[in-house]
């Protein structure tokens, strides 16, 4: 049977609940020394001078930095601000719900991994860690939570997105119930503790720098969806806003504290601005990184990848599933990134997302190792099912 028209990717053209300052992971988690900043800035620049000055790789990259801005960046970033503006406009305690609502902790928690990005679900695994919530209520959250690549999807394929997000709230809810139900509520319960509440402040980033930014976004939107609608735009402005936007992205990355550590600040008071802008630029370094590798391989190295992954198709959805065992969001941005381009198919997208832990895995296994390495391996359960069915079934 054909893959449904509204699932299938693209030619290759082409925490809204608000989490209660009180209850959230403490605002000294993470360090952002200056001196790593400095190193990982040093590092890009480093890269960006030698791929400039190859005559062959410096239209790639040039492309593949304007690209990730305009067709991906400025869309996430949009998506972000809407995302925010809601989460700060609404006064939902989703950590109270948690504490005072345990029979239904498990749709719950499902609930709150399923927004887009991380911030939910890490606050699901901090509660665990201090023994509030059941396994079953981990594991719901890990299989729901798509981390940051949801905001990708949701910025280029909305309607993929929302279906992901409902896909994985229900995956979550049902197989955290059914984890309960075999294991019980206290199997593996945390013992107490936050890991969150140890590391000094970041190191700051200049205001001024947030601002810039948020200046360049504005033009660079306007000029993205005007490509989207396949109006002419000047190629020395949309090649002048691209590069800007993607490098100093870049270079506000390198400067920021991780994404952990971001995660783990209590983010809702921060000015607007430095919020999206934060977790905007971790989507946009992975989504260069994979735009780059693309246009390296198919460029220079000549290969077909849609044909090379075609050879293998059978294998992809438990290839998706084994890329979401790694920790962080990066690589399944890269795994969005080349569902979105048409390298792979739905069922791998699929499988990934509900694999994947995102940012949520690391103050898991600081706090939990032992039931945060179990939680991963039974969220690939669910993804292989739903991963295979979508490829035996629809494609």
């Amino acid at each position: 049977m054909a893959l449904p028209r509204s699932l299938a990717p693209p030619l290759p053209t082409e925490t809204p609940a608000r989490m209660v300052a009180d209850n959230a992971p403490g605002p000294h988690a993470g360090r952002g020394h200056p001196a790593v900043g400095i190193v990982r800035l040093g590092v890009l620049l480093a890269v960006f001078a030698a791929g400039y000055a190859h005559p062959d790789i410096r239209p790639l990259l040039l492309g593949a930095l304007t690209d990730a801005w305009l067709q991906v960046g400025v869309f996430v970033a949009a998506t972000f601000v809407v995302v925010f503006l809601f989460e700060r406009r609404a006064s939902v305690d989703g950590v109270g719900l948690l504490v005072r609502h345990p029979r239904y902790e498990v749709p719950i928690a499902a609930a709150l991994g399923a927004l887009p990005g991380c911030g939910g679900a890490v606050v699901v695994v901090t509660r665990y860690a201090a023994g509030q919530t059941s396994f079953g209520a981990l594991v719901a959250v890990l299989t729901s939570t798509m981390g940051d690549a949801a905001f990708l999807v949701l910025a280029r394929r909305p309607d993929v997105g929302l279906l992901l997000i409902g896909l994985g709230f229900v995956v979550g809810t049902v197989f955290g119930y059914l984890v309960d139900a075999i294991h019980g509520r206290d199997f593996l319960r945390g013992k107490g503790g936050d890991p969150s509440h140890e590391a000094p402040p970041p190191a700051p980033v200049p205001p001024v720098l947030w601002w810039l930014w948020g200046l360049i976004l504005v033009p660079s939107l306007v000029v993205g969806a005007l490509g989207l609608f396949e109006v002419a735009v000047p190629d020395g402005l949309a090649l002048a806003l691209g590069l800007a936007g993607a490098l100093l992205s870049l270079a506000l990355w390198a400067l920021s504290p991780s994404q952990a550590a971001t995660l783990a600040r209590d983010t809702l008071r921060l000015p607007l601005v430095e919020r999206v802008a934060r977790n905007t630029n971790y989507v946009t370094i992975w989504v260069v990184v994979g735009f780059l590798a693309y246009e390296l391989a198919t460029g220079l190295g000549g290969l077909d990848v849609k044909s090379a992954f075609s050879t293998v198709q059978g294998l992809l959805p438990l290839m998706g599933v084994l890329v979401g065992f790694l920790p962080g969001c990066g690589p399944q941005i890269v795994v969005s990134t080349l569902y979105l381009s048409g390298a792979i198919p739905f069922s791998a997208q699929l499988a990934n997302a509900i694999s994947n832990d995102g940012d949520a895995l690391f103050p898991a296994i600081a706090a939990a190792p032992r039931a945060a390495l179990i939680a991963t391996v039974y969220t690939a359960i669910p993804a292989l099912i739903m991963g295979y069915g979508c490829y035996l079934l629809l494609e």
